[in-house]
């Protein structure tokens, strides 16, 4: 499997980190300065998901796929391989979000799946760790802020 991930223990309840996690994702799904605008998001597998990423010299990155997987309160899975209308789009990954109890807290992974060792290797080189990392520390600190 071509997959890279990451994990981290918040210290907030899985219902709480779920609900930033699903439902406030403007806030915490970019790396600032970078925002995304969510344009539609289905719930449920087949559904679109679709936003575009915006970065503080005015560039605009859409992205647009479908939901593979959506399990209310646990995880949700999408896909860029294809768009809503099930057009082929040039897949780069599979992504996966969950969240688990771990003691009195939640056990957050986030993990991106490739159909190659080269896409995978070229995700890396763009920054997965530090960009994805970037990413959970806004969402912890939006979980354990409330």
């Amino acid at each position: 499997m071509h997959e890279l991930s990451i994990s981290r223990f918040i210290a907030a309840s899985p219902a709480k980190v779920w609900d930033v996690l699903a439902n406030r994702q403007e806030e915490w799904w970019c790396p600032k300065p970078w925002y995304v605008t969510i344009v539609e998001q289905d719930r449920r597998p087949g559904g679109r998901a679709a936003m575009v990423m915006h970065g503080p010299n005015g560039e605009e990155m859409p992205q647009e796929g479908v939901f593979l997987a959506w399990d209310e309160g646990r995880r949700f899975i999408t896909t860029d391989a294809v768009t809503h209308d099930f057009e082929p789009s040039g897949p780069f990954m599979i992504g996966i979000w969950k969240v688990a109890p771990e003691g009195d807290g939640t056990r957050y992974t986030a993990s991106a799946r490739h159909w190659t060792e080269e896409a995978m290797q070229q995700h890396a080189e763009m920054g997965f760790e530090a960009g994805w990392n970037a990413c959970a520390d806004q969402l912890q600190a939006l979980a354990e802020a409330d």
